[in-house]
């Protein structure tokens, strides 16, 4: 939604200022000029990047378009889950706790956290650590700096296609140079023409100038920010799974340990810790205890 208003703004000014200067829209409409510019890009990009970047890149700005950042529904289910993974470490066997973590999709536990589950790298990321737990063999010293590091592989794997579109942004003035030059070449050979007609020619040529300037700068860097800034917020989930779990190993309760993972959410994002309180008291595993 932000991203839409923002392009309707920008395109809005940009074209309002421009008819208010005494220019007329028909002559930046040069479909040629951006196929050109257009065209280009995307060849470029398709050259320079693996298809599974590819495929991600189209994923995250879909995620951008939709700002699909955790809510704080997201957070409450994660915290949620956690604390009845935690009470089931506590209360049951290992061999019962083992169950939930190795078929997660007939887990009972899961089904309560459906949020939990849609998320599948999130699920994956949690039954590892889990089943490390389960070992027995790790010390949380060594887990943590594992989880750290994963955590930077999932955060520099999810920002492949930021720098994809970033080096795309930074391409496009040039390829408007591209299309401009291509224009000015049409006009030069049209020298014998009336000036009314060289001077469209080359105002045609221009456009190439302003598009891949507008384009890079108005269009794609701001979605590539956007994209980024997503997820690097859905990485927060990560860090408070990460928290919570160290604090659990390292001898906290199970509501303890959900107050240092809810410590790990940005605070204008972060729920109350009495909003976390009912969220658990609610829960099938709370009402059971």
């Amino acid at each position: 939604m932000t991203i839409a208003l923002g392009l309707f703004v920008t395109l809005g000014c940009m074209l309002a200022g421009y008819v208010w200067m005494g220019g007329h829209v028909a002559v930046i409409w040069q479909p040629a000029e951006y196929l050109i510019i257009c065209g280009a890009a995307i060849g470029t990009f398709i050259v320079a990047n693996p298809m599974k970047v590819i495929k991600d890149t189209g994923k995250g700005i879909v995620d951008a378009l939709k700002n699909s950042e955790p809510k704080e529904s997201d957070y409450l289910a994660v915290l949620g889950f956690l604390y009845a993974l935690m009470r089931e470490f506590k209360n049951k066997p290992k061999s019962e706790v083992e169950k939930h973590i190795d078929d997660p999709s007939k887990s009972s536990i899961f089904a309560n956290y459906p949020e939990v589950l849609a998320k599948p790298d999130l699920t994956q990321f949690i039954c590892d650590y889990a089943r490390l737990h389960i070992m027995g063999n790790a010390r949380p010293a060594e887990i943590e700096a594992l989880m750290d590091e994963e955590i930077q592989t999932i955060r520099h794997d999810g920002l492949k296609p930021y720098h994809a579109l970033h080096a795309v942004s930074e391409a496009f003035p040039a390829l408007g140079i591209v299309a401009a030059v291509l224009g000015v070449i049409k006009a030069m050979a049209a020298l014998d023409k009336p000036p009314e007609v060289l001077g469209e020619l080359i105002a045609s040529a221009m456009v190439g100038t302003f598009a891949g300037i507008f384009l890079s700068y108005a269009v794609v860097a701001p979605i590539a920010t956007k994209l980024k800034t997503v997820r690097e917020k859905q990485l927060h989930l990560y860090m408070l799974v990460k928290q919570t779990f160290l604090a659990f190993m390292n001898g906290a309760m199970a509501s303890v340990a959900v107050e240092h993972g809810r410590k790990m959410i940005s605070a204008h994002e972060r729920p109350t810790i009495n909003r976390v309180e009912e969220s658990l008291t609610g829960t099938p595993e709370a009402k059971a205890a």
